[in-house]
């Protein structure tokens, strides 16, 4: 955990401590009792969210809606969608005031349009106390007053760099690299060997979060803590020429790479290492493909090394619940995400999806899914870990303009493939991303 994270959890999570050692899902001493929230006569729920890469999420997500319907009666419509498509729909459901009542959305969108959503302090400071904390990353993306929550966090997709040991050690490497020289050398060896590498370079709402972290592992970052743009700077030239180097190990195609060419390619056997969520290995260890299944003890996870700047720099898939104000329905809305992270609804969630979403919350660390195998461990700390993607700067309408824009990866993408020079690539970022921080 970085100063910044482990500052905001420290002053944000000490309810922690509350929780004693096999007593996980007990109340911390200070909880109140759940809100009353009393559904409206007649409500009905419309819920907009992300599909799934993991089909034992969508399996007991349905279960617990299931459930929610038979204690409250309150029928609820779930609707599917592609991360890329739900962004513009909740956009449009925002502006229009009217469509889903709920959506489940990805990173900061929710504050392209707080002012379109229920405020939701009394549930998150609820279930904050009742679950140990949430951690600073939910606080930043869904706090962004430092007093009202706009969303209830959800958790993070995972990004962990995923690898055939076998080729790994093929390549020449024992263990996997903890710094980004030894990273470079690894990705370099793996091309030599004829297994390259393959990174998402195309706009990809989760699998191009890792050019956060590679400028962030330089120094670099899209905004300071006062919100003013840096990222034409010196560290980033340094960020970018690595990126060069990296990209001339990968396997054709990645610029136009979406989140879903990745996990095709590595279990095609295009290649060998990527960053992805534990989505990867889920489908191994599921297939009944034998060629796949039997990839499964092959593939292993690592953390993004660590770069010049000294320390973990994590970018993960962030996901928050977003309820409209628009609805007719707040207090069953609010029951529903209630009831939804709840223990006896969440934990088995969290089980079924196999190690694919991080908690939010740090009573759910102790979630057996996570030492059940081995191999889920190191997605646990995802959102504890993480550094929100508006890094260094306060999220707002900028930080989500901008990351949906897609103005990191698209410079990275830029000076990797040589379509641009560093300096050209990070000049046009700083003047793409000045158009959203105005002075």
């Amino acid at each position: 955990m970085d100063n910044f994270n482990r500052r905001r959890f420290l002053e944000g999570a000490a309810a922690t401590t509350a929780l004693g050692a096999g007593t996980i899902w007990a109340p911390a001493v200070h909880a109140q009792s759940a809100p009353a929230y009393k559904p409206e006569a007649g409500a009905k729920l419309r819920v907009l969210r992300w599909s799934r890469f993991v089909q034992g999420d969508i399996d007991q997500y349905m279960k617990n809606v299931a459930a929610f319907t038979a204690k409250t009666g309150v029928e609820v419509r779930v609707d599917n969608e592609g991360w890329e498509d739900v962004r513009p729909k909740a956009a449009v459901a925002a502006n229009t005031g009217a469509g889903p009542d709920i959506i489940l959305s990805t990173n900061d969108d929710a504050n392209l349009y707080p002012e379109k959503l229920l405020d939701v302090t009394d549930l998150c400071e609820y279930l904050g106390r009742k679950y140990g904390g949430w951690y600073p990353a939910c606080e930043a993306y869904l706090r962004p007053d430092g007093k009202n929550w706009i969303g209830v966090a959800l958790g993070a997709a995972g990004a962990m760099l995923v690898y055939r040991q076998s080729h790994v050690k093929a390549a020449g490497f024992d263990t996997f690299p903890k710094d980004t020289a030894g990273f470079l050398k690894l990705l370099q060896g793996l091309k030599a060997k004829g297994t390259p590498a393959g990174m998402a370079l195309g706009n990809a709402t989760g699998d191009g979060l890792w050019c956060n972290w590679l400028i962030w592992s330089h120094g670099a970052m899209l905004v300071d803590k006062d919100n003013k743009v840096v990222i034409d700077s010196p560290e980033t030239l340094k960020a970018l020429e690595y990126a060069k180097e990296m990209y001339a190990t990968f396997v054709p195609g990645t610029l136009s790479w979406l989140d879903p060419n990745n996990n095709k390619a590595f279990l095609d056997g295009q290649v060998s290492l990527t960053n992805n969520g534990i989505s990867i290995y889920y489908a191994a260890k599921n297939s009944k493909d034998e060629k796949i299944a039997a990839m499964k003890e092959d593939i292993h996870h690592a953390n993004y090394p660590i770069g010049p700047v000294g320390v973990p720099t994590e970018s993960h898939l962030f996901f928050n619940q977003m309820i409209m104000k628009y609805t007719k329905y707040p207090q069953a809305a609010k029951e529903f995400l209630r009831f939804m992270m709840e223990q006896e609804q969440f934990d088995p969630w969290l089980q079924a999806a196999g190690g694919y979403i991080a908690h939010p919350l740090d009573a759910y660390s102790k979630s057996a899914v996570w030492t059940v195998d081995p191999k889920h461990t190191p997605y646990r700390d995802c959102v504890k870990n993480m550094r929100p993607a508006g890094y260094a700067g306060k999220l707002g309408y900028a930080s989500a303009g901008a990351g949906a824009d897609f103005i990191v990866v698209n410079m990275v993408a830029e000076a990797a493939s040589g379509s641009k020079t560093p300096k050209e690539a990070a000049e046009r970022a700083q003047k793409r991303a000045e158009r959203y921080y105005k002075v």
